[in-house]
């Protein structure tokens, strides 16, 4: 059921800000010795106000990613300023030595959303919508058919 009020569903759900990234190390040593910093960037990124919850990717053979989310994009920002986030990116950033690649996108949710049973803070049913979401060269969406 589409909604505005995500406060009864979790912590992702109510975060206004993502950040999603990967880099891609030059190999076993180069992730053996980002363990070290690592470790105490999670630890800043737990205590950072207005952090949400995050998950760490890998892709074979060496690139590793994190999903993050924050409350909105002022916490997503004031963690990148953080000391061991600023120390791992100088660090990955030097030359390739230690990595070859990265990339970053930072991404804001929609006002609007869905949520459906425990997670609707409206009432708790489950619920289909009625008509689809409109896309960009409509005015409303179609209606659900159920079959």
């Amino acid at each position: 059921m589409r909604t505005t009020d995500f406060s009864a569903a979790p912590a992702q759900a109510q975060a206004t800000a993502m950040f999603i990234g990967a880099t891609r190390y030059r190999g076993i040593r180069s992730i053996m010795t980002l363990t070290r910093t690592w470790f105490r960037l999670v630890r800043d990124l737990k205590r950072v106000r207005g952090y949400c919850w995050h998950k760490v990717y890998w892709e074979f053979p060496f690139t590793l990613g994190t999903i993050a989310f924050f409350t909105d994009r002022d916490a997503m920002l004031t963690f990148a300023r953080s000391r061991h986030h600023r120390a791992l990116m100088q660090w990955v950033c030097d030359g390739t030595r230690n990595a070859d690649g990265g990339w970053i996108r930072l991404y804001s949710a929609d006002e609007g959303g869905y949520a459906n049973g425990v997670w609707r803070a409206e009432e708790n049913v489950m619920r289909h919508i009625e008509t689809f979401s409109p896309l960009s060269r409509e005015t409303s969406g179609p209606p659900v058919v159920r079959r």
